[in-house]
């Protein structure tokens, strides 16, 4: 059994599927499966079922897995403490952000990063929630900034900046004439949304709970057009076809007279997130998140409200 069997397997789980798989660790796919099939023969177990387009995990093969990624892990922790007595704040360092942090807070925190920590570059890397969470698990990421609610994740964790959401229209909507918005008159509207796998999507129909009881099909809201990113959303939008709800680091001016949209603060108490930083318990470069940290802070993100607190992991 080697650690390379090992990274095999949870790719194949994680991908259902040997190709896609052999892709992620950047060999060929009969490698791969040899190399499978070699470590469940030294098992004597079926870790696979394969059958026609997509593979599944058997249910030892799950438990297997789970042990295997702890195992790589561990493995990872290793390296870092070998690198203890060196400088934590020398070398690059891996972070991930999702998507819909990532445009607004990488330009000046990279810019921040560079004016106080030049010998940590950072090795940057945008992914949905889920993805980022598989990838720290790994160690093919160092932390990740993301935003709450979170699944089980088992990781150290710190708030970085509470972020309240605010309505865009096109700039004649009638709103345009109102200083705020209840989140439950959103249901009379044509809404535009993130699609599915995109966590601020299921963040604003957190927040918002009239969206979330009328965005089913059949159920009241008028219609509901799903996009692949905010920058897209803010478009159509500017074009008239809906409304839309964007977090407030996405406008840097909410009192613009001269663009094509109009943005509006909801009523009281506003709908918000709170973004975090997540790293591996194991981790043992604090000082290289605590540098994160720092840089998040001196970033001036509109309308945030800063935080600087450690949050009991979950």
């Amino acid at each position: 059994m080697t650690l390379t069997e090992l990274k095999y397997i949870v790719a194949v789980a994680r991908a259902k599927h040997f190709g896609h798989a052999a892709e992620a660790c950047y060999v060929a796919q009969p490698t791969l499966s040899v190399a499978i099939k070699k470590l469940e023969d030294e098992l004597g177990v079926v870790l696979f079922e394969r059958g026609g387009a997509e593979i599944s995990v058997t249910p030892l093969g799950a438990q297997i897995v789970a042990q295997a990624e702890r195992v790589l892990e561990q493995t990872a922790a290793i390296k870092e403490l070998a690198k203890q007595n060196k400088d934590p704040l020398a070398g690059p360092l891996r972070l991930g952000v999702i998507y819909t942090i990532g445009p607004y807070l990488l330009p000046p925190l990279v810019k921040a990063m560079i004016e106080n920590v030049p010998q940590m570059p950072l090795i940057l890397q945008e992914n949905f929630t889920v993805k980022l969470l598989e990838m720290l698990r790994q160690g093919e990421l160092d932390a990740a900034i993301m935003a709450l609610p979170l699944p089980d994740h088992g990781m150290a964790m710190q708030v970085l900046y509470d972020e309240p959401f605010v309505v865009a229209m096109p700039r004649a909507h009638p709103w345009a004439a109102r200083n705020s918005i209840p989140a439950e008159d959103l249901k009379t509207e044509t809404m535009l949304l993130l699609g599915n796998g995109h966590c601020f999507r299921d963040q604003v129909l957190e927040v918002c709970p009239e969206m979330a009881r009328f965005s089913s099909p059949g159920n009241g809201m008028q219609r509901t057009f799903e996009g692949s990113s905010l920058e897209t959303i803010r478009h159509m939008v500017a074009s008239g076809i809906g409304l839309t709800v964007l977090p407030r680091a996405s406008v840097p001016d909410m009192g613009v007279k001269d663009g094509m949209l109009q943005f509006r603060h909801f009523d009281q108490p506003e709908p918000s997130r709170r973004v975090v930083i997540l790293w591996r318990k194991s981790f043992t470069r604090k000082a290289a998140i605590d540098a994160i940290c720092s840089a998040v802070a001196q970033c001036e993100l509109s309308g945030v409200t800063p935080l600087c607190q450690d949050e009991p992991s979950a």
